[in-house]
């Protein structure tokens, strides 16, 4: 089997909203401003959305504001890590046993605990993903799982629920497994250039089929 790269929000869990409430407490807690408005933030990296957001409230920030930030938000997740399981949800066809990776917008801390809360975790080889903290854009992060991995861009393939996923797998000729289980439509996922999309993953048995033959 190749190795899978998942997308997390919105493709393996999602966190119903508590996501966002625990980014504006530490965003509050880093900049002193309530957080108002939040930047989109639907494929893009935490550190982008932490950037974008500040500056929507007239704020310059630097790296070591978004380290503080990092920080802030992994405490809320630890803090509210029950909240999360309680209010949020593994997504169909999650936990397909694969050898896998994660590539995501989330900083490292962040991702093992959304996947620790619902159990997605114990398969993930977590020294070969790619992080938020890691580059701003998602072709880069895929770039560097497959670095990290030792793995040919050809026995890789990635799944995700956003056109910045696909993009990221497209730049690198990674194989893309795009599901509408986030905000991107079908006909978006397959305007972005998917090689498969699915409705969602509870059919497991294409979902491995699909993955295995990376056609």
């Amino acid at each position: 089997m190749p190795l899978v790269l998942w997308d997390i929000d919105h493709t393996l869990i999602d966190t119903r909203g508590v996501g966002r409430e625990l980014s504006a407490a530490a965003f509050a807690e880093v900049t002193g401003q309530p957080m108002r408005e939040q930047a989109t933030i639907d494929g893009i990296t935490e550190a982008v959305i932490f950037r974008e957001t500040a500056k929507i409230h007239g704020l310059t920030t630097d790296r070591a504001d978004f380290e503080r930030f990092a920080q802030a938000l992994t405490v809320q997740h630890v803090a509210h890590g029950a909240e999360l399981r309680e209010r949020g949800c593994a997504l169909l066809g999650a936990a397909a046993g694969v050898r896998q990776t994660v590539v995501t917008g989330n900083v490292r801390p962040v991702a093992e605990i959304k996947l620790g809360v619902f159990g997605l975790d114990t398969h993930i080889e977590w020294e070969v993903g790619a992080y938020g903290e890691d580059a701003d854009l998602r072709p880069a992060l895929v770039d560097l799982a497959l670095t990290r991995s030792f793995t040919a861009a050809g026995d890789a393939v990635l799944i995700g629920d956003t056109p910045a996923d696909v993009e990221g797998g497209r730049e690198n000729g990674v194989h893309v497994i795009a599901v509408a289980s986030g905000r991107s439509s079908v006909a978006e996922l397959r305007g972005a250039g998917a090689h498969h999309v699915l409705d969602d993953l509870r059919d497991i048995e294409r979902l491995l089929t699909l993955i295995a033959s990376r056609a």
